[in-house]
């Protein structure tokens, strides 16, 4: 297919090189012009702007928040003019945004596919991501080579597009809860005398095996917290749309309250472009164990404030 790809982090360039690969013409766009320069030496071609990419056959985004969608992509004169028969946004957004976006590119007869991914950098290099897909069905039909290309597997969960998106939101919901639990229970071992690995060890080895406690439990063990592979800030983001999502729906979620304030903590000591996993080190503070990676205690204090 002749793919328009808009929005090239970490996520974006592995699943460009992986349509690349699976012998897709794409298309770039990127606010920084780093990425297409890299992507362009492999084989992309560069869009002249971001109107550029809807002249190709199909478009994906992957971009960070509601607020990016919202200036990059949804202009009535860029849907108007457009050639692409659909949009694929493989972005964590809002349901409300997902189902704004469905009627704003019908109106231009356009198809609007919500098509959120499971899985960090390393895993969309490799083409193993987990799509949660909801839009037309011929639309998905239409871009079933693309999920093939970027994806292990597909979940097509309807015709809604915000279905999709509530999928996505609910599951890193969960995802935030495992890693806050890890975090909370090594900081507990450790104040106990019990080393981080240890835990790790019997968690993993246990109740407790596969990717989200093996991974992010290595990390929290070892105090590894970057590159991120998905940042704290996205996560607080993440949480804060469970919350939004189920005030309109009217449904308590206690847990997501607590989840927040664990993250906003993480965000206002500085830790926001870290790895999610540093969650780890907010836990630790709170129990007053050493802060610095060599071990130095830090008897209570607060990591600097960034903002002063």
């Amino acid at each position: 297919m002749d793919v328009g790809f808009v929005g090239l982090g970490t996520m974006g360039r592995g699943m460009v090189r992986q349509l690349l690969a699976a012998g897709h013409r794409v298309t770039v766009w990127n606010r920084s012009p780093e990425p297409v320069r890299e992507l362009v030496a492999e084989g992309a071609e560069a869009a002249d702007g971001p109107a550029g990419v809807w002249r190709c056959e199909a478009v994906v985004s992957m971009l960070a928040d509601d607020a990016a969608v919202e200036s990059v992509l949804l202009d009535e004169e860029v849907l108007a003019a457009a050639a692409a028969g659909v949009h694929v946004n493989m972005a964590t957004v809002s349901p409300a945004l997902a189902r704004r976006a469905a009627e704003l590119h019908a109106r231009h007869g356009v198809a609007y596919v919500a098509a959120p991914v499971l899985g960090r950098g390393e895993v969309a290099a490799a083409g193993n991501l987990a799509i949660l897909a909801a839009g037309p069905a011929d639309a998905l039909d239409r871009v079933a080579p693309l999920f093939e290309a970027m994806g292990r597997r597909t979940w097509r969960l309807g015709d809604r597009p915000e279905i999709a998106s509530t999928a996505k939101v609910c599951a890193n919901f969960v995802l935030v809860s495992a890693v806050e639990a890890v975090a909370e229970a090594t900081a507990l071992g450790e104040a106990s005398g019990l080393a981080a690995g240890d835990l790790l060890s019997v968690l993993t080895g246990t109740v407790f095996p596969g990717p989200v406690y093996e991974g992010y439990g290595a990390m929290i063990a070892e105090r590894r917290y970057e590159p991120a592979g998905f940042r704290l800030d996205l996560g607080f983001k993440d949480v804060g749309l469970a919350l939004d999502t189920a005030a309109a729906a009217r449904v308590p979620m206690p847990l997501a309250g607590v989840l927040r304030d664990a993250l906003l903590e993480g965000v206002a000591h500085g830790r926001g472009a870290q790895d999610l996993a540093a969650l780890g080190e907010t836990s630790r503070h709170r129990a007053a164990l050493p802060r610095a990676a060599d071990g130095a205690p830090d008897n209570g204090a607060p990591d600097p404030d960034p903002r002063t």
